[in-house]
């Protein structure tokens, strides 16, 4: 038995259907195909139909008016894949669905471009039938500036805070996303809490006594135990890891308790952690290994975490801040930011920020130098004082000190092949020298075939 005629109209990032639905198809559910475009952040859909009618009654003194249930049309989506994204029956009219968050009853989940399907469940069809309009909003990828912590802890390793209280403390410093990495504990997507204006990302700290690394965004990165008596067995962990998708990060290579004792090219990684909690020697030390391998002509990512566990002087969650241009607030696009340098260290959420471009391309992309090429920068949340740091191959210029609180745009010339970068240095306490406020990820500059 058929439907009855169904109409769509499109727009830019919307789409409106319309379906009659007969009253030959209660208790029918039926199958109304949608098109997902690529680079969909998120699905809003909405739907309405009359489902109350409101037959009226008069009486001496006046008019009474009904309301008698007559329609009730239960909704679900299914993915292009065939498995159910979610049903709600009727108790909901308006859902939503991104990677990082969903509405009750349906799953958070990346939108895969494609065709999609409503599901229409006729549960109560009126003798005269049913007009139901679905509306679906299609929420674009953008680029934008989003602050987490990729190294924290819970009551789960050595920890304080559940990770619904790891969650909350991240709101309360204004942070985007964070990830969970208890040592040598692994939790899923799904044990993570669902909260507003927060991505939480699984992780976990592969903790061994020659050095500790982080496996992000994927639940089981490795099989078995984490332990290894060799470094065959650490290969395995690593190259499971990575099969996987997990994003591996090499921690504090100089923290004194527990520094990177393996071959820095023993064990393959994507980013380099640089900053890890306070800025203190080992953190320094670990800059001018970075430098080094720029200098060499590796292309290395960096990143920082506070590596939290609870709050102390001069510790907290945020601090450093890990602050990347992601395309949304989902999992893989900030990982995808992290992955490819796309973004800078600040010592805490309210640090200096900076947008370094040259042309189109970002922090972490390759041009080929042509010469010509200038460097456009954007800093702000600049204190008096503040010190900002050309990086090269072969220097490191002072080119400009805040003389008051504000912003500071500009530009700066490409001299040669290489890279360039930029360090913001701050003096926190007075007496203090000063210390990094500010680490960019390199443009790199790459010499002409």
């Amino acid at each position: 038995m058929m439907t009855g005629k169904i109409n769509q109209k499109y727009d830019l990032n919307s789409v409106t259907i319309e379906i009659f639905i007969e009253a030959e198809r209660q208790g029918d559910y039926i199958t109304l195909p949608f098109e997902v475009p690529p680079h969909t952040a998120a699905l809003n859909l909405r739907y309405r139909y009359a489902r109350h009618s409101h037959p009226e009654t008069k009486t001496r003194a006046g008019l009474f008016t009904g309301r008698e249930q007559i329609n009730v049309i239960d909704l679900g989506i299914i993915a292009p894949d065939g498995s159910q994204a979610g049903a709600s029956g009727s108790d909901k009219t308006e859902i939503s669905i991104s990677e990082s968050h969903a509405t009750p009853g349906y799953r958070a989940m990346s939108l895969t471009p494609g065709t999609w399907q409503i599901l229409i469940g006729a549960y109560r069809v009126a003798p005269q039938g049913v007009q139901v309009t679905y509306e679906l909003e299609f929420i674009p990828k953008a680029m934008r500036l989003l602050k987490g912590d990729l190294h924290t802890h819970t009551l789960a390793s050595d920890g304080v805070l559940t990770l619904e209280e790891l969650g909350s403390h991240a709101l309360r410093h204004d942070l985007n996303f964070v990830a969970v990495t208890d040592h040598n504990q692994m939790v899923s997507k799904d044990a993570l809490p669902d909260i507003a204006g927060l991505t939480m990302i699984p992780g976990v700290e592969w903790s061994h006594y020659l050095g500790h690394a982080n496996f992000i965004g994927v639940d089981q990165p490795y099989d078995g135990p984490y332990f290894t008596n060799n470094l065959a067995e650490a290969r395995k962990i690593f190259a499971t890891a990575r099969e996987r998708g997990a994003l591996i990060t090499l921690n504090h290579p100089f923290e004194e308790s527990c520094p990177w004792a393996f071959e820095l090219d023993a064990l393959p990684f994507d980013v380099l952690e640089i900053w890890n909690g306070p800025m203190r020697e080992s953190n320094l030390r670990s800059l001018a290994l970075w430098q080094g391998l720029l200098a060499e002509g590796k292309k290395v990512p960096i990143c920082g975490g506070s590596d939290y566990h609870r709050d102390r002087l001069f510790q907290i969650l945020g601090g450093p801040t890990m602050c990347v241009y992601a395309q949304s607030n989902a999992a893989s696009d900030i990982l995808a930011a992290v992955r490819s340098g796309c973004g800078f260290i600040t010592f805490s959420p309210e640090g200096p920020t900076l947008d370094m471009r040259c042309g189109d391309a970002r922090m972490g992309e390759s041009l080929t130098f042509t010469g010509g090429q200038v460097v456009n920068l954007d800093f702000g949340d600049l204190h008096k004082g503040d010190i900002l740091k050309l990086i090269t191959p072969d220097d490191i210029v002072d080119f400009f000190t805040a003389p008051m609180d504000g912003e500071y745009r500009c530009e700066l010339p490409v001299a040669a092949p290489g890279f360039m970068r930029v360090e913001i240095w701050r003096t926190f306490l007075p007496g203090v020298p000063p210390l990094p406020a500010l680490i960019s990820n390199p443009i790199y500059f790459d010499p002409a075939m």
